[in-house]
């Protein structure tokens, strides 16, 4: 599994709806909670700053779990 196989892609389409899913499937726990938990701060700060349930920040976090699960490279190990 490397770099654009299925299962990164698979990732990535997971990291998207819920950040830290792909990397979960990837096996990357610690990578994976780090993700949600970030997600959730910027979800909650966004809606203190906007007073609306626009969920920016936890769409800005989920693109990059997303570009962070899709360009994953197991190591050669």
């Amino acid at each position: 599994m490397g770099q654009g196989s299925t299962g990164n892609v698979i990732a990535a389409l997971c990291s998207f709806f819920v950040p830290g899913l792909g990397q979960l499937i990837q096996g990357r726990v610690l990578s994976a909670i780090l993700w949600f938990v970030v997600a959730c701060v910027a979800f909650a700060v966004t809606w203190l700053l906007t007073l609306s349930l626009l969920p920016f920040g936890w769409f800005v976090v989920s693109v990059f779990a997303c570009i962070n699960a899709a360009l994953y490279r197991p190591s050669a190990s």
